[in-house]
Parts: C-alpha cells; structure tokens; sequence
C-alpha cells in the first residue's frame, strides 16, 4: 500500500470537503457509510442518524436537509458512539462546542482520527503531535480516538482470523 492510499484510508474528508449542499436524510446515511467505510466496524442508518438530531448530539437539519456542520458532528458521532455511553458524548459534544467552532474541532478531529489510526494500524512508527496548542479537551479527544482506533483494529483483526478459519493464517 502507497503512502498515499494508507492517509486516504483514514482519512475522513476536511470540514470544506464535506457537502456544501444539504442532503436528506437517506443521502447524508450513504455519504457516512461511504466516509466510514475503512472503519469495518462502524454502522450508520437513518434511524441512528434521527436519534442523534432526537438527543441533541447534532444540531437539527434546516427544512429537512443535512448540511455541512451536521454532516461534520454526524461524523463524529458515529465514530466516537462505539466508545463512550450517550451521556458522555454529549458531555463531550458540549466541551467542543463551548471551545472550538465545529469547523475547527472536526478538522482536528480528521487529523488526530488519521493520526492514531496509521500508528494503531502499524502504518507509522509513532504518533504524530497535532495541533499547536496541547488542552485537556485535545488529549480528551486523542484518548477517544486511541480507543476507538485499538478497538477498530481488534474487530479488523479477529474478523480476517475469522474469514481465514484458523489463528495462525492470519498472524
């Protein structure tokens, strides 16, 4: 794998590439199954999407369209919901919105999500530092994205020893 397929591989699109436009609900499901799709283990349908909106993770769409700072918290969301209870993930939601602009906060969020995925994964040697400024909120949000990436890996690894059908092919 090229360098360049490894960051396209956990690498979720920055604030400006997500959709300008909005899009109905079907369409931002198929846009995050396609964003998430390198993670095996994330799952995203539109009845999971309406019980963000029903508890406040995400900002209710205008006039039923999605647009790019909802898409941006969906993303979010469905990433960080493997890891934490509701609870704390709107904890942690009201911690980014009380410090960053959500364009800000998602597209570190990008960055650190890639980051730790490539060293979990063995794609780079160490963790990179991202960002200029090192907050309780960053490191927050690296143990989030740590956890979620060893628990990704976990799930990739036992599904190919399970789809080999021994342990030992697979190691």
């Amino acid at each position: 794998m090229s360098a360049d397929e490894v960051n396209e591989k956990f690498n979720l699109p920055r604030y400006q590439e997500l959709p300008a436009m909005g899009l109905y609900l079907n369409q931002v499901v198929t846009y995050l199954q396609e964003c998430v799709a390198p993670f095996a283990s994330v799952k995203v349908t539109s009845s999971m999407v309406s019980n963000y909106v029903k508890h406040q993770l995400v900002t209710r769409p205008q006039k039923k369209l999605y647009r790019r700072e909802q898409i941006a918290q969906l993303l979010f969301v469905v990433v960080a919901k493997n890891v934490m209870e509701q609870s704390n993930l709107y904890k942690a939601i009201q911690i980014q919105r009380e410090s960053y602009q959500t364009s800000v906060a998602y597209d570190y969020f990008v960055e650190e999500l890639g980051n730790v995925s490539r060293y979990v994964f063995g794609l780079q040697s160490r963790l990179e530092r991202v960002g200029h400024e090192q907050t309780k909120q960053k490191q927050m949000l690296r143990n989030v994205i740590m956890a979620f990436a060893y628990r990704e890996y976990l799930y990739q690894f036992f599904d190919q020893v399970e789809a080999s059908g021994s342990e030992k092919d697979s190691i």
